[in-house]
């Protein structure tokens, strides 16, 4: 399958992951003052990729389940995560930006204090949204509790917020491979890597299975990490709709700057092909999540 006949199915995935994520904000909007709940809004429903629960709901599918509206919504429990830690990365005291996704950053519109807070709330929402959604696919109170603490074990000093640590600290570092790999395995690895596990678990799929697919995302977490790189260096404000070139501005250790150019995109290369292989014992049932993989690379924001 190509990138544009891949296309269709993202685009698909995507709307329904929207619904999702619309239900999810609803009800976190009827509990919360107005104002917390507009910069949710602002920071949730803005767009995007949506590739980590469009990774959930396509592994939930190559370990044999169908999905449902449950699958997608706890697919968006990955997304609330995710929005949470962009509209933290975006403050001034961290990345200090301005845009993202081609509008303005949530503290722009909402200030710093209430995105803050807002942020805040979309992690305990996250593991909440996460329990109730396994469940609703008929999984027993204990494979629900490890579907939502995965998805806490992934957020936290473990994984994806000390990642962020480690990115802040190593700014006008020169840091060796080691060190940079380990940085975005949590930085940005550790959550890609658990929208497979969650996928595999709310299936009840085997150990062996939940451990390939983890695998897999452990490989494109990091190919993921490398191309976003150099679109830092290579894209445009339009494609990406943020600025570029910040990574540079602000000192910070990227794979193009450790490898040169040709060697990252190469590296990249690498790692999807070793995702793709892991996948060999599911046959065509992960030919979407080959796909994936090779757009992870590919993509031009």
């Amino acid at each position: 399958m190509t990138a544009f006949e891949l296309a269709p199915y993202l685009t698909a995935q995507g709307a329904e992951v929207e619904q999702a994520l619309e239900r999810a904000v609803v009800v976190m909007e009827a509990d919360l003052a107005d104002d917390v709940g507009a910069a949710i809004r602002h920071g949730v429903m803005s767009g995007g990729k949506r590739v980590r629960p469009v990774l959930c709901v396509t592994a939930y599918r190559a370990c044999g389940a169908d999905a449902s509206p449950a699958a997608y919504d706890l697919a968006a429990s990955l997304e609330l995560i995710h929005a949470y830690s962009l509209m933290h990365d975006d403050l001034p005291c961290m990345d200090d930006a301005e845009l993202r996704r081609g509008r303005p950053t949530t503290h722009k519109v909402h200030g710093e204090e209430l995105t803050a807070r807002a942020g805040a709330v979309l992690i305990p929402a996250a593991a909440l949204q996460a329990y109730r959604a396994a469940s609703a696919l008929g999984c027993g109170p204990d494979v629900a509790k490890r579907v939502a603490s995965r998805l806490m074990e992934a957020s936290g000093a473990g994984g994806m917020v000390g990642g962020q640590w480690l990115d802040l600290m190593g700014e006008g570092q020169a840091l060796g491979a080691e060190d940079l790999d380990g940085l975005h395995r949590r930085k940005t690895g550790a959550l890609l890597r658990a929208s497979l596990e969650l996928g595999a678990l709310a299936a009840e799929a085997p150990a062996l299975v939940v451990e390939a697919l983890s695998t897999y995302g452990r490989a494109i977490g990091l190919a993921f990490q490398i191309a976003d790189d150099l679109l830092d260096l290579e894209g445009t404000q339009a494609d990406l709709g943020k600025a570029v070139g910040k990574d540079a501005d602000a000192g910070k250790a990227t794979f193009v700057d450790l490898l040169g150019l040709e060697e990252a995109r190469s590296r990249a290369g690498q790692l999807v092909e070793d995702a793709i292989a892991v996948l060999e014992p599911f046959g065509d049932k992960a030919d979407l999540l080959r796909d994936v993989a090779r757009y992870i690379v590919a993509r031009k924001n």
